[in-house]
């Protein structure tokens, strides 16, 4: 079987924009139980532990590693429009249409309106892990993702990141 830079296998060539809604559930159940420190932590384990094999590939590989990553997610996610440029010094992810949040606005559900800081959260704590930095501005569906050497961008600014509106 061909490796595959993401840390699942799977056979179909895209994935069930349904689990969207799963993703959308379990981020508001954690943030109502356990609140905003809680839903933090949750993502930071999320991105120490279960993505640990791709942030060493990253560590390894470098940005390299980034870009690869980057283009397998999107090219296995249902709906996106993406568009991913690297060079030595960085990896530009520009989102011009978010496959998860253009499903669920388009299925009518009620997004969490924080929803997009998770890739801020998990791309930050996961490109740290690699010896990294990567800064999210954008957000409600489109956005840009910055990936450089560690040091090289400043810390993750969040009024950068707008909330999802309604549907």
């Amino acid at each position: 079987m061909k490796s595959s830079p993401l840390p699942y296998t799977d056979t179909k060539p895209k994935g069930a924009a349904d689990f969207y809604f799963a993703i959308n559930a379990t981020f508001r159940f954690i943030h109502t139980r356990l609140g905003r420190e809680g839903w933090i932590a949750y993502l930071k384990h999320l991105a120490q532990n279960y993505f640990h094999p791709v942030n060493q590939a990253w560590k390894k590989e470098g940005l390299k590693a980034v870009a690869t990553y980057w283009k397998a997610f999107f090219d296995a996610e249902p709906d996106g429009d993406v568009e991913i440029q690297s060079s030595a010094d960085e990896v530009v992810i520009a989102v011009r249409r978010c496959p998860t949040i253009a499903h669920l606005k388009q299925s009518g559900r009620k997004i969490v309106p924080f929803y997009c800081e998770h890739c801020a959260l998990l791309g930050e704590a996961r490109a740290a892990e690699a010896g990294l930095t990567m800064n999210v501005s954008g957000g409600d569906g489109s956005c840009q993702h910055i990936y450089r050497r560690a040091g090289e961008l400043p810390p993750q600014d969040f009024t950068q990141i707008k909330e999802v509106s309604a549907c």
